[in-house]
This record gives C-alpha cells, structure tokens and sequence, in this order.
C-alpha cells in the first residue's frame, strides 16, 4: 500500500521539527511530526474498496451535477449550488434537485429571477429546503453585485456567502477553480477520521477533524481524501451498524466490531 501513495518522493513533509527556546545555554528541543501509526496500509486498503467507484458520490457528487458545455462561470456556480444543496441530503437527491434546476436555468440571473414558491418546488425535498431557498437568493444577488456572477475564488470570499461554510469553500475551490486549499470534511470523513484513530485525539466537528488532519496529512492527498472517505462510508463504514466484516481494515481499525450503532453526537461507538 505505501507504494501505492501518490509521488511519495515529491512531497513537502517535515519528518522532524527542530524548536529553540528563547533562553540562551537551553539545548534544542526536537519534536517528531505525529501521524497514526497504520494510516498508509489503511489508506491502500481504503482505495482497494473504493476501486469499483460505484458510490453515490462517485455518480452523483458535485463533480457530477454541473453542465458541462455550459460558460466557466455558469460551471463553477452550479458547483457552488450542488454543495449548497448537499448538506444534510443525500447524493441521489441532490443530484435530482440539480437537474431540475438546470431544466429550469441554474443561472446567477435565472435564480434571482424565480420566486421562493417555484425554487422551493424544484430543490423540493432536499433538506432545510426553506432555508436554502433563502441563501440561494441571497447567494445569487451577492454574486451579481460583487463578483460579476461568478463565484469568488478564494475561501475567505466563498465562506461569506449566505449558507456556505468551510468544508463547502474547499471543496467548491477544488471542483471549480482546481485549487486545493484545504479538506472538504463532512459527517463521513469526520466519522471514519475519528474511528480510524487517524487524530491526534478524538475530534467533535467537522472543521475540528479538518484542521487535525491537515497538520499531518500530505497535502496531495487533500483532494483525494473527500471523495475516497465518503464513499467509503456510504458504502462500508456507514453511521450505523458499519460492515466491519467486509472491511479490509478490521484488524487494524481500532473501532472495528465495536459500532453497533453510532452516537452522532459524540462519535461513540456503543
């Protein structure tokens, strides 16, 4: 499986951090980068699982719902859009209120041109569709007057847009500006981080798991990691009563057998 990792040779990873104290006459205080012990035999037998790419994500992921032939910048706002509608829904739907959309116009113009009521029913049933309603308008009008229609490209101007928050930023700058600027972390890669030991200690946010994983994690494995966890988890290690006996990590994953179901608010396995 290390074999496996992609340009092993070429990334920027500090093997050993060297600290001076302030104080003269104290010697040099030498720290080892921390990684789990296993993540690279489990991150090979991950991708081994994940070889098929038949996941819902694999189908029907932001990658998935834009139209392709469309301008650059109509692209990159249904990528926004597809995220946007994604929390809390599963693939299959979103994917559905996508294409709806796109029937209809997913255009910055078209959006801010369609009443609640008609916008409600095309993204119907996705979920907290109400709200999203909302921050699809307000998105839309912000996007006209600020940045010309398209969506900003930096994560600081994604994540000021009414409903869009870190792991959406990240993964909307990889999708549509083929930029990677951080890991997308949803309740997947949050969940499976936290039973892999893949932490330095036990995390309870998403945006916590990001900034743990990005301190050890070779960044170009950043991009890769979202969709490879994701489907994972949809497939195998799902919220509750995870396939442990499918897993090609069992003997190595310190939650294996032990989830037979999840508390999500704490990531217990009970």
């Amino acid at each position: 499986p290390e074999a496996s990792l992609q340009h092993p040779h070429s990334r920027r990873r500090r093997q050993l951090k060297v600290e001076y104290d302030q104080d003269e006459g104290v010697s040099p205080v030498k720290t080892e980068c921390w990684e789990p012990p296993d993540w690279k035999k489990q991150l090979g037998f991950i991708r081994e699982m994940r070889s098929s790419r038949d996941a819902p994500v694999d189908n029907m992921g932001a990658e998935k719902c834009y139209d392709t032939n469309a301008p650059g910048h109509v692209r990159r706002f249904q990528v926004l859009v597809s995220l946007m509608l994604s929390s809390q829904t599963k693939d299959q739907v979103t994917a559905a209120a996508m294409q709806k959309l796109r029937a209809h116009g997913c255009t910055v113009e078209n959006i801010l041109a369609t009443d609640d009521e008609k916008l409600g029913k095309l993204i119907y049933p996705v979920g907290f569709w109400r709200n999203k309603v909302k921050y699809l308008k307000l998105t839309s009008a912000m996007l006209q007057k600020e940045f010309g229609g398209d969506i900003p490209n930096t994560v600081e101007g994604l994540v000021r847009l009414p409903g869009v928050g870190p792991k959406m930023a990240h993964l909307a700058m990889d999708i549509a500006w083929d930029q990677v600027s951080g890991i997308g972390v949803d309740t997947h890669v949050h969940r499976i981080s936290n039973r892999l030991g893949w932490l330095r200690k036990p995390t309870k946010s998403p945006e916590e798991t990001r900034k743990a994983l990005e301190e050890w994690l070779p960044r170009e494995l950043w991009s890769e990691i979202n969709w490879l966890l994701v489907g994972f988890g949809q497939q195998v290690c799902q919220p509750v009563s995870p396939l442990c006996s499918m897993c090609l990590n069992q003997h190595s994953c310190p939650s294996a057998h032990k989830c037979l179901y999840a508390d999500i608010s704490t990531l217990k396995c009970i």
